[in-house]
Order: C-alpha cells, then structure tokens, then sequence
C-alpha cells in the first residue's frame, strides 16, 4: 500500500498510509497529513489515487510544492519520489510498484547452455542525487537590516514581508531562480518586473521587493 514519509532534516516525524482517493495535505489541523509550519500553506496539496497510481496536486499553495527539486502543479508520483514542502521532505513508498520484478527469472549462459536463475530483487528508482553545494546568498542593501546575508541553502527561499510581496528564489541543480509569490506589488529584477514565471538570476543581479533593494551573489 503507498504511503507518504514525512521527515524534516533527515529525521523522520511521521509515516502516512494512502488509504483513500483523496489524501490532503496542509497545515490546518483538518488535513490527513498535517504540516504545522508556516511555510505549508493551510490547504496545500492534495494525493489522488486512482487506480495503483497515485498524482500529486498542488492547490495554489504559496510557497510551492516540489518533487526531486522540481515544481509541481499535478504529477504521477513513482516509487521513491521526494515531495518537498518548505523544509520538509516526504518519501513517496509504493511497494507494489516493485513487488511485480520480484519474482521474475532471468537467463544465465553456462555451459549446458541457458538455465533459469533467480533474479535478483530490483531496487526502486531512487531520487536524484543532491547537487553539489553552491556558495549563493541574498544581500540587502537598503532598509533597516541593510548589510544583513541570507544563504541560499534551501531548494526554495521566500523574501519579503508575508500579505504585502512575497518572492521566491529556487534552486534547480546549479542555477537559480527568483519568481513573484504573492503581494500586489510585483518584485523588480534590475528594475524590470518579475511575473509568476521564474527568471533566471545572474551574480549581481539587484532584486528590489517591498521598498528594499536586495542584491545576489554566487560564487
């Protein structure tokens, strides 16, 4: 039976069998699989099993919703797959995505010629490997906490001030890339506006979002 593993700095905190059709996910205590962290929004994705496949949906969640460092709007989840909401991860687990090669045999050549052997068990797709580190980070350069840096180690990264203009800085294998959350007033990229799609960010690049200027550097 699939199941969702939810854990948070390598350490596991929950482990949820899909039972139903529709599996929620958020931070409003109503959900089936309930994340209390800021960053999760209250209504944030939704698991629909139709069948013995299982997809992923998004439901315009704020900060996103991600599998293997990508961003997901709707997505058939495999055996193995990393769903990442804020700062946590959740392993996708379908046993039965495998358990069809267990018993399969294989032919070996010898001498006698072919003989059937038992085949060895046939390990799930694994996430891709984490990127190597980059050395990224976001330095304000007005406003009260003017000189402050903030590394950009995460996948995704929100900026600004929640209700007023939100961005966000995402990281997909060894570039990133800032795009327009929320907030009536869109986020400027070296003075030019940034929409709901993401734009790929440069060293030196001057983000300016809420009336602060805020400059990237990567090294």
């Amino acid at each position: 039976m699939p199941k969702m593993i939810v854990s948070i700095d390598g350490v596991v905190i929950k482990e949820v069998q899909i039972t139903k059709d529709r599996t929620t996910l958020g931070r409003r205590p109503y959900n089936d699989i309930v994340i209390d962290n800021l960053a999760v929004s209250g209504e944030h994705a939704v698991l629909q099993m139709e069948g013995g496949d299982v997809y992923l949906e998004d439901l315009n969640s704020t900060n996103g919703t991600y599998v293997n460092g990508k961003a997901a709007k709707k997505q058939l989840l495999q055996d193995g797959d990393t769903v990442e909401v804020g700062k946590y991860k959740i392993k996708f687990v379908n046993d039965a995505a495998s358990s069809s090669y267990d018993k399969a045999p294989v032919l070996n050549a010898s001498a006698g010629g072919l003989t059937a052997a038992s085949a060895p068990s046939l390990a799930p797709a694994s996430a891709p490997a984490a990127p190597e580190p980059l050395h990224a980070s976001i330095k304000v350069m007005s406003g009260a906490a003017a000189g402050r840096e903030v590394q950009l180690t995460k996948v995704v990264t929100t900026i600004g001030k929640p209700g007023v203009a939100v961005a966000a800085i995402t990281r997909r294998q060894r570039s990133f890339f800032v795009h327009h959350v929320e907030g009536a007033g869109n986020p400027a990229l070296n003075g030019l506006p940034i929409g709901a799609e993401p734009v790929a960010l440069k060293n030196g690049d001057l983000i300016e979002l809420a009336g602060t200027q805020m400059q990237f550097v990567q090294s």
